[in-house]
Formats: structure tokens, C-alpha cells, sequence
């Protein structure tokens, strides 16, 4: 019968500390790095894992010396993957956290803009001189001012709309709830939030160094921060946050430097080929490209994970059904499914590629969704807003273009100055394209999530347009995707 014991688990810093400061006799090995030599000598010594992680303990020093041997002269990378570590995130503008939020094998939960009034708080770009720091705070001024007048005057039309939802203090939140929701969207991304981050140290050490050659001097910031906070803590598993050194060490070619000069000079050669500024694209949601026959696709890899069969036997015979016999095929294999159920891993053989333009808001919750390929445009101006439908039905969208009309005629000044840093002032208003590539797995997965009655509306109609485009390409495979909400009632007249 297997032995499972627990060797360990996310402690409070603050606790430890107290373990330190009241003389505890392990205060010194106080760190993850132990069990990662631990874990790391398991395929080549016989003694067993509990006697290994009781001599990392008992040998800090050696521990460490392992850890730098084993990890970053032999490259068994995947080591320092044992320790874990969580960062409370502080003061960062809403555009650094989208840079810190690309790491997909990382785990972030950030104060919801939905749910708190906001105070004004933001971030003074480093980049801008003194009086362009002015005019910025002039006008991220009049932004919270706007979002104020908004903010009071969406919920007193919430409540009207809604007069038996304010007779309880729950319902009384919603309505508060919905009205920050829209105002927010003239906040600019220099607004301040702030996130727990939790993230394995070889994850870190990937982005400190990436973080390290960011344009915003936020961003950069940033990585000199995480690095100090944890080099105490794991320095056996933090060494390659340098370009110079990750190539010394690991003898590779490429470096985060040379990638950003590369970038520079692809944005040049772009020049040759576009001779005058993009227009807008027609639609928000376009699906581009995906697996050709995904219905058939599935059902050929569900029968060969389920058989002995080689998969040119198990493709051939999918080809031969008709659409009733996958139909029949597909019902059959969804007839246990419920709305919180995974789908089966072959769902994700199949791909979709996206073209989507979105919001701001709408964007920070769709790279929520890691399992998945974002490939982002910088913000741009001519794509528009989104504008709130409450806006329009309260009356207040001139109000709301003529806030817009001023960010913007400042975010060109600023433009021509300070490049990307300019996009501090942009609204969660404001828009990007944005390429996805997901298979249909995470589309379930988004479905259930984005499509519900729960969900933010802006996100919700992006997620809808995109499960309608997958449902017209994968009708089978894709029938009961949507939301949670609605799940009961789809899968009732799917049986129908």
C-alpha cells in the first residue's frame, strides 16, 4: 500500500519570522531550498526520501551547494520547481501588473475593481519630466472625478430599476456592485491594485529576468524588488536573473536582452510592409484558422485512447460516420457530463485561433485564462472604447466621449515623448487586438466561467462570440459549451 507523508506546505512569513526571533532551533534552515535538494537526490541515492530532506535540513550549506550543482551545472532545472513562494503585491499600476500576470505556470488574485470603490490612488509614471507629471495627474484627476460622477449616478439608476433589490444590504452590494463595474471603465491603467502572487522558484528566476528588461522603469522596478526579497531566502535556486550570466551558465545563446533588440528590429522591418495605419478590423471576435474537422478529430482521439487501435484505425473509422452517427457519438460521451465537470484531455487536440479586440477590463480577465497562447498588440487609440451600454441608457456618453477625448489628446502628447509609457493614462475603456490560440478544453473552461450570469458583461460578450464561432466549426464537440448557468437547461434539450 503506497506511504504518503506531508513534507510541507505554504507557512506565513510572519510566523516564521516569529519561529526565528523565539529561538527555534531549525531557524537557520528555515527555507524551501531544503526540500528541493531533498527532491533532487531522489533518482540517484538509495536512502529514502525522508532521510535525504533531514539532511538537507541538518546541512543547509551542502543543501545549497547541491542545489547550484545539480540545478544550474548538470540543468535540472525542474528542481527548484519545490519550493513555492507567495508575494503580497503592493502598489503596482494596473498596466505593470499585466506584465508581471503573463507568466502562465503562476498563480495571481488581484482586488477586483468591481467590487471596491476606488480612491484616486495611481501611479506617477518615472519616465515622465515634471510638468508632463502634472498634466498627467491633471488629467488621471478628472478621470476619478468622472468615475465618481458615474459611479453615483449608475447606481442611483441601478436602484431604480432594481427598488426590491435595495431592501436587503445583499442586494443593496450588488447595485453598488454593478455601478462600479461600469464606472471603472474611465479609470486609467495607472490606477493602483494590488494582488497575492504565488509562483515556484523556477518560474521566478524566468521572471525576474524577463521583468528586468521591461521598457517601463515601473516593470523593472519590479523584478529588482522580487529579486531582493527572496535572494535571503532561496539563494541556491535564484542565480540566473542576469542575460550575461544565464548564458555563462547554461552555455545557451539567447538571452532577454538579445530578444528585446530582436523585437526592436522586427518593429522596424514592419515599416517595409505596412505603408499607412491599420483601420479597424469589422467584427471584435474573428476566428481566424482551427484543427480542420474537429468533430471528426475528437471522436478518432477518444477512440484511440480508449482502444489498442493505431490512430489511422481509429481516425478512418470516425471519417466514416455520418453527422447522425456523431451525433449519436457525441451524446453518449456527454451523457454523465455536469457543469463543473473537466472535459476529457482529447478535447484539447483540437485549436482555434483567434483575432479579438477588446477592452482594457475586458483583457485583464481574458489572460486570466493561462492555458492558452496571448499574443497582445500595443494599445491603440483608433481602435475606440468600449462604452458601457448603462452609459448610453442613462444619458451620460457625451459625458463620458468627452472624458476620452481629453485622455486621449494628453496620451498623444505624451506619446511622442515617452513611448510606451503613455499608456499609463489609457482608460480600461481603451482597446487592443489580441491574438488566442485554445483548444477546445479551455474553451469549455472559458464557457463555463465567462458565459454565466455571474460573469462581467464585457467579458461575457467576448466569451459568447467566441463559443458561437467554435459551436459553427465543432458542432458536436462544442454542443454543450456555455455557461454554468444555463448548463442544466442546454444539456436537457440537447437529450430532447
Amino acid at each position: 500500500m503506497p506511504s504518503v507523508e506531508l513534507a510541507g506546505f505554504n507557512v506565513d512569513a510572519v510566523i516564521l519570522a516569529s519561529l526565528k526571533e523565539h529561538g527555534w532551533d531549525g531557524r537557520d534552515n528555515i527555507t524551501p531550498e531544503t526540500l528541493s535538494a531533498a527532491y533532487a537526490r531522489i533518482s540517484r541515492d538509495k536512502r529514502s526520501v525522508g532521510e535525504l530532506r533531514a539532511i538537507a535540513r541538518d546541512a543547509l550549506d551542502k543543501a545549497r551547494k547541491s542545489n547550484e550543482n545539480i540545478i544550474f551545472k548538470m540543468g535540472h532545472h525542474s528542481v527548484a520547481e519545490h519550493a513555492f513562494l507567495n508575494f503580497d503585491i503592493t502598489g503596482l499600476s494596473r498596466l505593470a501588473a499585466e506584465s508581471l500576470e503573463e507568466s502562465r505556470l503562476s498563480s495571481y488574485t488581484e482586488k477586483s475593481q468591481r467590487y471596491i470603490t476606488l480612491e484616486g490612488d495611481t501611479v506617477i509614471p518615472y519616465e515622465f519630466n515634471n510638468e508632463d507629471k502634472k498634466i498627467f495627474s491633471r488629467t488621471y484627476q478628472r478621470q476619478v472625478d468622472a468615475y465618481m460622477k458615474l459611479f453615483h449616478a449608475l447606481h442611483e439608476y441601478r436602484k431604480k430599476i432594481n427598488p426590491d433589490m435595495i431592501a436587503d444590504k445583499s442586494g443593496e452590494s450588488v447595485l453598488e456592485g454593478w455601478a462600479k463595474e461600469d464606472a471603472r471603465y474611465v479609470l486609467s491603467l495607472a490606477s493602483v491594485c494590488q494582488l497575492g502572487f504565488s509562483v515556484n522558484a523556477r518560474n521566478l528566476e524566468y521572471i525576474i529576468r524577463k521583468l528586468k528588461y521591461h521598457p517601463l522603469r515601473e516593470v523593472r522596478e519590479l523584478s529588482l524588488d522580487l529579486y531582493e526579497k527572496v535572494k535571503a531566502v532561496v539563494p541556491s535556486l535564484i542565480i540566473l536573473t542576469d542575460s550575461v550570466t544565464f548564458k555563462k551558465q547554461t552555455g545557451r545563446e539567447v538571452s532577454d536582452g538579445i530578444l528585446k533588440d530582436s523585437r526592436k528590429k522586427l518593429k522596424l522591418l514592419t515599416k517595409k510592409y505596412f505603408s499607412r495605419r491599420s483601420s479597424k478590423s469589422g467584427n471584435n471576435v474573428l476566428l481566424l484558422n482551427s484543427t480542420p474537422h474537429p468533430d471528426v478529430i475528437i471522436i478518432s482521439c477518444l477512440l484511440h485512447s480508449s482502444s489498442n487501435r493505431p490512430y489511422r484505425d481509429c481516425l478512418s473509422a470516425a471519417e466514416k460516420m455520418n453527422k447522425r452517427g456523431r451525433d449519436l457519438f457525441f451524446k453518449e460521451i456527454f451523457k454523465e457530463l455536469e457543469e463543473h465537470d473537466t472535459l476529457y484531455r482529447e478535447f484539447e487536440n483540437v485549436n482555434f485561433l483567434f483575432e479579438i479586440t477588446l477592452s482594457s477590463s475586458a483583457f485583464a480577465q481574458m489572460k486570466r485564462h493561462r492555458m492558452m497562447t496571448i499574443i497582445k498588440q500595443p494599445y491603440d487609440i483608433a481602435l475606440g472604447v468600449t462604452v458601457p451600454p448603462s452609459i448610453v441608457e442613462i444619458g451620460m456618453s457625451g459625458y463620458f466621449d468627452d472624458i476620452i477625448g481629453e485622455t486621449e489628446s494628453v496620451y498623444e502628447k505624451l506619446k511622442c515623448k515617452y513611448g510606451e509609457a503613455a499608456d499609463y493614462i489609457l482608460t480600461n475603456a481603451h482597446r487592443r487586438r489580441i491574438l488566442v490560440n485554445v483548444n477546445l478544453r479551455e474553451i469549455y473552461h472559458i464557457a463555463r466561467l465567462r458565459m454565466d450570469s455571474q460573469a462581467q458583461w464585457d467579458i461575457r460578450n467576448v466569451a459568447s462570440e467566441m463559443v458561437e464561432a467554435v459551436k459553427d466549426a465543432a458542432p458536436g464537440a462544442a454542443a454543450l459549451a456555455c455557461g454554468k448557468d444555463k448548463f442544466e437547461k442546454i444539456k436537457r434539450d440537447y437529450y430532447t
